[in-house]
């Protein structure tokens, strides 16, 4: 697929998206023109080497940091500072060290001075479909790295958004603890339908939860391909072993020992 692919009618659509960053010592491109996008429901996964702006491309898309230039359009809308109704979960989860659980998992609802009833009762379900419903009282502390990435997923999943990004959340998971929450993701996205947008360097994990992965290219970022992920849903990890999903990898890690970025 080519890299400038756009869907025709994409729930979200970055178009010539880039961005410079002004410094004394000289301005640093991070970001060449980027173009994709993310149909409504899907989820995509942003995969290349470290330092290419793949978090820069997510703080653009949630109008923290804005663009050099291009247009980011969400739902029809160009965007141009923070957009509301999104979720956004970060490598570290955040949370509140004073606060238990569900209180942190509740804190939006409070900040939005939504019904309590209603959105107490939504956190608990999302904690314990997420597997951690045994642990509402219990302070951060109290609980696993991977438990903690759990409660700031439901966190982010609570006021119901409408796009939802994921900067490497799992990136400091112990490997079997990461194929657990990429497990929980899927399944958590079967139910929740909620557009969303990684950013990984994991290019297994890229390929097993996503319905698209845009590979990029070392900085400045530009997009190598947009690669289709025709594979069955649900995924079980064993898929991983499966010609299909060895292809699309390879096929992945090829493009990254092109650029230089694998050596080959």
């Amino acid at each position: 697929m080519r890299p400038d692919h756009l869907d025709e009618t994409p729930f979200v659509k970055l178009s010539g998206v880039h961005k410079t960053y002004e410094a004394e010592t000289g301005n640093v491109r991070a970001l060449d023109p980027v173009s994709f996008g993310i149909d409504r429901g899907h989820i995509v996964s942003v995969v290349g080497p470290s330092g290419c702006g793949k978090s820069t491309l997510l703080r653009i898309l949630a109008g923290i940091d804005p663009a050099t230039g291009g247009q980011v359009v969400i739902d029809g809308q160009e965007i141009s500072g923070p957009v509301p109704n999104m979720g956004i979960v970060f490598q570290r989860d955040l949370l509140l060290d004073w606060r238990n659980v569900l209180d942190n998992v509740m804190l939006p609802a409070e900040l939005a001075r939504a019904n309590m009833d209603e959105t107490r009762s939504r956190a608990v379900a999302l904690l314990s479909e997420l597997g951690v419903g045994d642990f509402l009282n219990r302070l951060p502390f109290e609980l696993s790295g991977g438990m903690r990435q759990r409660a700031a997923i439901a966190r982010a999943l609570l006021m119901r958004p409408s796009l939802l990004l994921l900067d490497e959340p799992f990136s400091a998971l112990d490997a079997m603890t990461r194929d657990q929450m990429n497990v929980i993701l899927q399944r958590l996205q079967q139910h929740e339908r909620v557009t969303t947008l990684l950013i990984t360097h994991s290019i297994a994990e890229a390929v097993f939860l996503s319905d698209r992965v845009v590979v990029m290219s070392a900085r400045p970022g530009r997009v190598l391909d947009v690669i289709d992920i025709d594979l069955p849903t649900p995924r079980p990890l064993s898929i991983r072993e499966e010609p299909a999903f060895a292809a699309i990898a390879r096929r992945i890690r090829l493009l990254f020992e092109k650029e230089g970025v694998l050596a080959a």
